[in-house]
């Protein structure tokens, strides 16, 4: 059955953050403190020659929406320069620690919610437009975003959903026809890049950040409300709001949060920024900025140039940050709780949860079933300094290793050579003590398979719907900037086709799950990144 879609400027929007939540009609876009309120309402500033360059049919079908033509009232309604009678648009107003630092009121600078919209099943999903202009919360910026991270975010959205991560959706990408000046790696070289605004679409841009800065400016009228709105929209499970309801609501946030964080630990992706005011309240991957995937192997990497002197959110810190993000969260909401010591118990519930589930996907991306919990633990827990001592690539390690699991259980006498020929696939500049540390641990995991009772086929079937071919790589994202900068989305277009199935062999795209090329080591946007956007 064929569902029926409208555009976009013709969709009817629904506002409840707005109509149930507490603002103000902002005066003017002046950046400044918005005490006492949830939200600014704001409308975009219009830009001068919008055009779309990008579209996920998947979640515009989901919306009921149709693709819009290059140019027209959709587009420029996904620009910002249409705000149609159903919009109430809105800036919300939040804070947050940045780096480990409380940085006071932070809010929506460049992000502008339009609304809600019903998707075909019913479901509400708020769509925001991302650097529309100058908000109250702009602080000194100019609340807009370039088309280098525009695409970065859009693509990546839409990436992570296919590979089954949490995430915010990412819905079209449009040009502006303006130019803004950004200094890339805060070097002291401005410079003038393309604009353009992606329209991102969650159930809430709701983040830890929110309820932190209610507690911290002592609005606790304002922190009940917007705990009461959270639950009774996006967790009407739990019942009406009370303070136990509270409580399961924190230890539901930490469930969620702990399954994210499991997911981005099983696919290699480092998020570069894990700031309280970029973690969503419903566990989703939120605000995709200077993030990448392990290409090599490296616990402490970050693509993040900005973090470079800590490290506070490379790849192997990510679990032990969003516990630390937790924390903040649970310490805001104590004046709701009866017993403020029981948040604790859910926050020991996000560490048990993160264990379990990272242990259960790892366990499939080996292809071993739940046979020796004992020595499987041991054996996972072994693998991260392996990887790392023979600096593979983690994403072409394990989908070799798939391949390889037939010819393995059928000629055990082959082991060194098929596990040589993995190494050889996936290693970069590997020392003979990495190859060796690595070889020894493949050795105890073919013994492990061999105890496996599915065939061969099955568990190498099993292993590969675990084990994504394809990753959305920075040098591929930054090929598709360059690209598009000149005016080609070709480049773009391919990328968005091949992420949409990432565990499908593909093999017309074999080049798209190469290893990092050397010339994109050290090339800007194909390694490392700033949070500049």
């Amino acid at each position: 059955m064929s569902i029926s879609t409208q555009p976009l400027d013709q969709a009817p929007f629904h506002n409840s953050f707005v109509e149930e939540l507490r603002g103000e009609i902002a005066p003017d876009k002046r950046p400044r403190q918005v005490p006492g309120y949830h939200y600014s309402r704001i409308e975009p500033t219009p830009v001068r020659d919008p055009h779309l360059l990008a579209w996920s049919e998947e979640l515009g079908g989901f919306l009921g929406l149709t693709r819009p033509e290059e140019r027209g009232p959709a587009v420029d309604a996904l620009a910002g320069n249409l705000v149609t009678d159903s919009m109430k648009p809105f800036a919300a107003r939040y804070g947050g620690h940045q780096f480990g630092h409380w940085a006071g009121q932070l809010g929506d600078g460049r992000a502008i919610s339009l609304g809600e919209l019903r998707a075909v099943d019913g479901s509400a999903w708020e769509i925001q437009l991302k650097g529309a202009g100058p908000t109250p919360y702009s602080r000194r910026a100019d609340g807009r975003a370039v088309l280098r991270s525009s695409l970065r975010e859009f693509l990546c959205s839409e990436a992570m959903h296919s590979l089954g991560v949490p995430t915010t959706r990412a819905l079209s990408l449009v040009a502006t026809g303006d130019t803004v000046v950004r200094d890339m790696f805060y070097n002291g070289n401005p410079q003038e890049e393309p604009g353009a605004v992606v329209a991102r679409v969650a159930p809430t841009f709701i983040r830890f950040g929110n309820f932190q800065m209610m507690a911290v400016a002592g609005e606790l009228d304002n922190l009940r409300a917007l705990a009461d709105y959270v639950i009774q929209h996006h967790y009407p499970e739990l019942g009406a709001p009370s303070p136990a309801v509270y409580m399961g609501w924190f230890e539901e946030v930490c469930r969620r949060t702990a399954v994210m964080i499991a997911h981005w630990q099983s696919v290699g992706f480092v998020h570069g920024v894990m700031n309280t005011d970029n973690m969503s309240i419903l566990g989703l991957t939120i605000d995709y900025g200077p993030y990448g995937w392990l290409e090599p192997y490296d616990p402490d990497w970050t693509p993040n140039t900005t973090d470079f002197a800590s490290r506070r959110y490379a790849f192997a810190q990510q679990p032990q940050v969003a516990l630390w993000n937790l924390y903040q969260l649970a310490r805001a909401i104590v004046p709701l709780v009866a017993e403020p010591e029981a948040l604790r118990q859910s926050l020991d519930q996000y560490t048990a949860t993160l264990a379990e589930t990272r242990h259960a996907m790892m366990l499939r991306k080996l292809g071993l079933s739940e046979l020796f919990p004992v020595e499987d633990r041991a054996l996972l827990e072994a693998l991260p300094e392996a990887l790392a001592g023979a600096q593979v690539d983690m994403t072409l390690f394990f989908r070799r290793l798939s391949h390889t699991v037939p010819a393995l259980l059928a000629n055990p006498e082959k082991q060194a050579a098929l596990f040589g020929e993995v190494l050889a696939a996936a290693s970069y500049n590997v020392s003979p003590e990495g190859e060796q540390a690595l070889l020894q641990w493949l050795q105890q995991y073919a013994q492990r398979l061999q105890q496996e009772p599915a065939s061969p086929e099955v568990i190498r079937e099993n292993m590969l719907s675990a084990n994504p071919k394809y990753v959305l790589r920075n040098y591929l994202a930054q090929q598709a900037i360059e690209a598009a900068e000149a005016g080609d989305v070709s480049v773009l277009n391919r990328l968005m086709e091949v992420l949409k199935t990432p565990f499908a062999e593909q093999p017309e795209h074999d080049e798209l799950a190469a290893k990092r090329p050397e010339w994109a080591r050290e090339k800007p946007g194909s390694a490392t990144l700033s949070c500049s956007s």
